[in-house]
């Protein structure tokens, strides 16, 4: 009969313990290491995923004056003498531009509009009109509101240097409200400025004088409307 060794088995009981326990601690290590890379990896993949996402999607802009639902307006702008003479027709660009964008009801739920041509025509017809109240103003066009855009500043080209496009446009848009019991104060007033090319040194070459007149009017026209209704923009706008 051969007597068992209680000593030697022991030895062989430790030997596959200590081999167990290895394993389970380097699985543990492996496990706890990739917890760990995944926890450094996960945000910052999410992360670039929505830059991705914004870099090409739009996002809602609320409106910051919501006062032509249900009302009727009129847009009159004032250019000063210098600015006339370099640009005829652009108070009539951008009053055009303008009314045309707020008169569609489905975005400010406007009542109606005064049409540009009688502006004009009364614009024409008046000089003295930037020396009215604003409340004879609203009362000669009969309207709830009237929208004064007067532009400061408008360009092409970089100043000095007819040869480099360096577009700038710049104005204040003040809202007044007939019906607010202030009829000569603005109710709502905010600076806007728009520019293009967005790059420095481009030319004649790179843009002709039409496009970079359309895109400043179009950035300055959507900057000022946008103002009175919900609308989407670029999470990084061009402008």
């Amino acid at each position: 009969m051969r007597v068992k060794n209680p000593q030697r088995k022991s030895k062989t009981l430790r030997h596959h313990g200590t081999r167990a326990l290895a394993l389970l601690a380097g699985t543990l290590v492996g496990a706890a290491t990739l917890a760990v890379l995944s926890g450094c990896w996960l945000p910052v993949a999410i992360g670039g995923m929505v830059e991705s996402y914004r870099e090409t999607s739009t996002h809602e802009v609320k409106a910051e004056y919501t006062g032509l639902d249900g009302k009727s307006f009129a847009v009159l702008v004032y250019v000063d003498r210098v600015l006339q003479g370099a640009f005829p027709q652009l108070a009539a660009r951008v009053a055009n531009a303008t009314t045309n964008e707020l008169a569609r009801p489905e975005r400010t739920g406007a009542a109606g509009f005064v049409p540009v041509l009688s502006i004009l025509e009364f614009q024409l017809s008046r000089p003295d009109w930037t020396a009215w109240s604003y409340e004879q103003l609203g009362e000669e066009f009969g309207v709830d509101r009237l929208i004064i855009i007067e532009l400061y500043e408008y360009r092409l080209n970089e100043p000095g240097n007819r040869y480099v496009w360096d577009g700038l446009a710049a104005a204040t848009v003040g809202i007044v409200e007939m019906d607010s019991g202030y009829p000569n104060e603005f109710v709502f007033s905010k600076e806007v400025q728009v520019g293009f090319p967005d790059q420095t040194g481009l030319g004649p070459t790179d843009y002709s004088s039409q496009q970079v007149r359309n895109t400043l009017d179009k950035r300055l026209i959507d900057r000022i409307t946008w103002i009175m209704y919900d609308h989407q923009e670029p999470y990084y706008p061009d402008y």
